[in-house]
């Protein structure tokens, strides 16, 4: 169920083994930008880089863009300013930055031709001149198991200043696939590699397949004259003024489409039905307003058991949207404490009957959602709720916290699996813009928990994740970890 099928149907059609390389490129093409920028930028704003060494560094990235100063010097220049500083620590720093930056900028379609030469066995590897540091982690997160890189001379724990070489540019490259082949069994030949920059047109020439992705325009050039097919993402990156202005009124139609309910409320005396009006306007003007796009399998299991508690895989903002397309009436859910401090939003989710809870604060948020255990059984709302708890920054399944099952139990109703499997192209977690695009969505069949009890409920917990990862194609990869 890939939502990017015009982009791996060539990696589809391939044969499978690992004699099939695939190497790709990072900054431009795995991600959106260059890693380096966001290091630079935390480095300052942490202190870590003074005035002076800020200035040096700017000077050294300038000389080698214009041409004055080679990869090699530029470097070594860069990493002088690392110089007695542990390894472990800059490492934890990268992880640290991952999770905060860099996670949002990978592109959909490149995890998606990642994962679909995985899937066909194929040898796949990031092939970058950036530090391991700026890319290992966005390498273990897409299962990518080899990374040559640019390495750094560390002795004793601490890096020395130097550069190990040859770095890995230019004819560097071409070094690191031809080694990797010889240890892999890879015929370059019939291999691939995906890049975004002339720098990297030794290894495009040296291998059978090159494949531009969102080429600058000296390799667009070169690309356009060999006949090289040529692909550009959209999906991240700068935003246009029309992505800004969509963003921005997604959250203000949710405060209007909740007024649109006013008069009929106050014309029937129903706030049930003024709720189900405004939770269903508000579904379709969000998702115009986006751009948003659903393919939905398994819809029948919506509406064949009312009512329950709906579940769902949390990996964006744009969650909330989906849900409502899905649900329509007759809802109500859980969120977070914090959404109470968002100005008008907070009080209109509030309004609509969302019980909003204090995660640090376990007694307070178990007797919140004991109230949704009487809008089951008396009022037949169904209720739902992300049983991750928060937000993921990438699509990988975090753990499951038990709130949902206890109040299914509690209910006496089934639990209804919803599988979200991209929301995250359309939104990832920590930015702001909405990107039109299709998400994939699966409603598995409810659940039965009337046999269900708290001493058993760590194994329904488990059983019902394990569902999700065999939905979402990532059992292999928890296993692994």
């Amino acid at each position: 169920m890939s939502p990017h099928q015009d982009v791996v149907a060539e990696v589809l059609n391939l044969p499978d083994g690992p004699q099939i390389g695939a190497f790709f490129d990072f900054d431009g093409t795995v991600i959106s930008g260059y890693s380096v920028m966001a290091f630079i930028k935390e480095q300052v704003r942490r202190g870590h880089l003074s005035p002076r060494e800020l200035v040096e560094l700017v000077s050294a990235m300038v000389s080698f863009g214009l041409g004055g100063l080679g990869f090699s010097g530029m470097m070594v220049a860069a990493t002088q300013f690392l110089r007695g500083i542990r390894e472990d620590s800059y490492a934890n720093f990268g992880e640290e930055l991952f999770e905060s930056h860099i996670a949002r900028l990978i592109y959909p379609e490149s995890r998606a031709l990642i994962k679909a030469h995985l899937k066909k066995g194929h040898t796949v590897a990031i092939i970058s001149s950036a530090t391991p540091y700026q890319v290992r982690p966005t390498a273990r997160e897409l299962d990518v198991e080899h990374v040559l890189c640019t390495e750094l001379e560390v002795k004793d724990g601490v890096f020395t200043g130097a550069v190990i070489q040859p770095p890995c540019f230019g004819p560097g490259k071409v070094t690191a696939a031809e080694s990797l082949a010889e240890r892999f069994g890879v015929e370059l030949d019939k291999s691939y590699f995906y890049s975004d920059s002339y720098d990297d047109i030794e290894l495009l020439e040296h291998v059978g397949n090159p494949r531009p992705l969102n080429p600058n325009q000296r390799l667009l050039s070169v690309a356009e004259e060999r006949g090289w097919p040529v692909r550009r993402f959209g999906s991240r990156g700068q935003p246009h003024i029309n992505d800004l202005l969509r963003s921005a009124m997604m959250p203000v139609s949710m405060v209007g489409c909740f007024l649109a309910g006013f008069p009929i409320w106050a014309l029937t005396g129903s706030k049930r039905d003024a709720l189900n009006f405004s939770v269903s306007l508000f579904a379709d003007t969000a998702s115009a307003l986006i751009g948003l796009n659903l393919k939905i399998k398994g819809e029948q299991h919506i509406w064949s058991h009312r009512p329950a508690v709906f579940i769902f895989n949390h990996q964006s903002n744009v969650d909330m949207v989906i849900v409502a397309r899905l649900m329509r009436r007759d809802i109500s859910g859980v969120g977070k404490r914090e959404i109470r401090d968002m100005p008008v939003v907070g009080r209109v989710m509030e309004a609509a009957g969302v019980v909003l809870i204090d995660r640090s604060d376990t007694a307070s948020a178990v007797e919140a959602l004991k109230s949704l255990v009487e809008t089951m059984q008396i009022e037949g709302k169904s209720v739902c709720m992300s049983p991750e708890g928060t937000r993921a920054v990438t699509p990988r399944l975090n753990n499951f916290k038990k709130g949902a099952f206890h109040l299914a139990i509690q209910a006496g109703v089934p639990i209804v699996p919803i599988v979200i499997h991209n929301s995250n192209d359309v939104q990832p977690k920590g930015d702001f813009i909405f990107h039109p695009g299709t998400v994939n969505v699966e409603v598995l069949p409810p659940v039965d928990t009337s046999e269900w009890s708290a001493e058993t409920i760590d194994d329904h917990v488990a059983d019902v994740r394990n569902m999700y990862l065999l939905a979402l194609d990532q059992k292999r990869a928890a296993e692994k970890s």
